[in-house]
């Protein structure tokens, strides 16, 4: 390999389908994961890394659909210093082109004394023995040493050094707590650089969580020592405080490029509809003020700022929205709006669909457009985004109505319709008109779910906005998501919970006792 050190391209490694997975509530079903990882191509990344195949047998069935499917990055699988876990990882990516086995363990005094329980020479040993075995399955094998940025300089060179002499191709300097600041960790790459003979034959790479906020900081400071890999997420999501923002360091390089000298090769104008697609999917929506993809990071409000942005848009930007896959103009569609219209303003946008999944959106817009009398960009992301669940179960929410009066119960209504055309109406009461509505959807489908958490988001402007709505139920036990949008934020809800419903119910027919899309735990570094 060459030397990595002097090249001028940085590798983006997104690990969003298996870090940024393990934030609470960012469980993704499999045709969830697949759209993502979909994504992720067209967004040009280098490696992705679409699980923990060990974790639990729908972890390792995504991550074998996800390389199955051969999208072009490297498909990448983690594994504990163990013979199982490894096995697992080369099963579940072998079917990509371009797979790489990700192994890591603990190395610092914390993590050794209090969760592994091991001697240093016991952790350099299971470390060799794992990149061994790892190599004998598969030539593009990554290290990471969990905690490097606590642990003793003088011991993490040495595992380091003991990694390469093993074989590893990759090795990864995780800064798994986020305790580290950028001049501490600058010098740890420059430590390892100065005190590992063979570094400049590996590509190094970081891996920064955010905990104090400076996640995005560690990696471009590790970048500046040396690291040419950089493992990141899509809108910085993942364990506690998330991870380093894909969009925030791969925006960085390429607006300070002169500074830099570098390139990420990533497909910016990918990157919002990109967040838009995570961030709907996980019910995670990134801050107003988010850098890159929030909706305040493109708008000026001062009136000096805007006197400012009239005359040159420099003068307050310092990059252009189309940059990142926003356009300049909010073009507005009504009912009167054709087909082709629509098609270019999806194209515009950012989105690829083929001609069913389009004639799908449309009929929605169509719907849309009835009920209200502008339809946004925000609007069509949301059609698009919730296109998908449209017709994933038995049954169908035909009418929704609600009565409500105040100090008195609310009183709800609904009719589905089965896939066998026949029609059923349940009614309920309840506090409020969700918990009524919700009630009876429990009656009509027989499901019975507790409520954990009900998020509103507005989709676009103005009084008759869609409401985008994400639902966290708990059914037999387990947490699942349900997504829905509609300008009645009551029936936004409603086909929310009826999505999650209907999977429920599908699995029943399949006699499955768990699922892909429940709640799981994962192993982080």
């Amino acid at each position: 390999m060459s030397d990595a050190s002097s090249e001028n391209r940085i590798r983006i490694f997104d690990t969003t389908l298996r870090d940024g997975e393990q934030a609470p509530g960012c469980s993704m079903t499999l045709s969830e994961k697949l759209r993502v990882a979909k994504a992720l191509s067209e967004l040009n990344v280098d490696i992705i890394e679409a699980g923990f195949p060990a974790a639990s047998p729908g972890d390792f069935e995504s991550v074998k659909a996800i390389a199955d499917n051969n999208f072009g990055p490297v498909i990448c699988g983690l594994a504990r210093c163990n013979a199982a876990d490894i096995e697992k990882v080369y099963e579940s990516v072998k079917g990509a082109d371009n797979h790489r086995i990700h192994v890591f363990v603990a190395t610092s005094a914390i993590h050794r004394e209090h969760k592994l329980k091991m001697a240093k020479e016991e952790i350099i040993k299971s470390a060799v023995g794992a990149i061994e075995m790892a190599r004998e399955l598969c030539d593009d094998v990554e290290f990471s040493p969990e905690d490097a940025s606590r642990t003793e300089l003088s011991y993490l060179a040495e595992v380091v050094s003991a990694a390469i002499e093993a074989g590893a191709t990759t090795v990864n300097v995780p800064d798994t707590v986020g305790y580290t600041v950028p001049a501490e960790f600058d010098r740890l790459f420059c430590y390892l650089k100065e005190h590992v003979a063979r570094i400049n034959e590996v590509t190094l790479s970081v891996h920064c969580h955010n905990d104090l906020g400076m996640a995005v900081a560690n990696s471009l400071a590790a970048v500046g020592a040396g690291a040419r890999q950089i493992e990141c997420t899509i809108n910085g999501i993942g364990e506690r405080a998330g991870n380093c923002s894909l969009e925030e360091v791969v925006m960085a390089v390429k607006t300070r490029a002169e500074f830099f000298g570098l390139d990420t090769g990533v497909d910016t104008t990918r990157l919002y509809p990109t967040s838009r697609l995570v961030s709907n999917i996980t019910g995670m929506h990134p801050p107003r003020n988010k850098a890159i993809v929030g909706e305040n990071a493109f708008a000026h409000e001062a009136g000096i700022h805007q006197h400012g942005m009239l005359q040159h848009a420099s003068t307050y930007e310092i990059m252009r929205p189309e940059d990142v896959g926003l356009s300049k103009s909010n073009l507005v569609l009504g009912k009167h709006s054709g087909r082709h219209a629509f098609r270019d303003r999806v194209k515009e946008l950012g989105f690829d669909l083929d001609d069913f999944e389009t004639n799908r959106a449309f009929k929605e817009f169509k719907k849309l457009a009835d009920k209200k009398k502008d339809v946004y960009d925000g609007d069509i992301e949301s059609i698009i985004m919730n296109a998908g669940s449209l017709s994933s179960g038995p049954w169908t929410l035909k009418s929704l109505e609600v009565q409500t009066h105040t100090d008195e119960p609310a009183t709800a209504t609904v009719t589905l319709i089965g896939e066998d055309g026949v029609e059923v109406s349940q009614s309920a009461r309840g506090d409020g008109p969700v918990a009524a509505s919700f009630q009876a959807l429990e009656t009509a489908t027989g499901v019975a779910m507790v409520l954990r958490n009900f998020e509103l988001h507005s989709a676009s402007i103005g009084e008759d906005a869609q409401g985008e709505v994400t639902v966290t139920v708990e059914i037999e036990n387990k947490s699942y998501r349900g997504r829905g949008a509609s300008v009645d934020i009551v029936e936004a809800g409603c086909r929310a919970c009826l999505e999650v419903m209907n999977r429920t119910l599908r699995r029943r027919e399949r006699g499955e006792v768990t699922a892909h899309d429940a709640v799981t735990s994962h192993a982080t570094i």
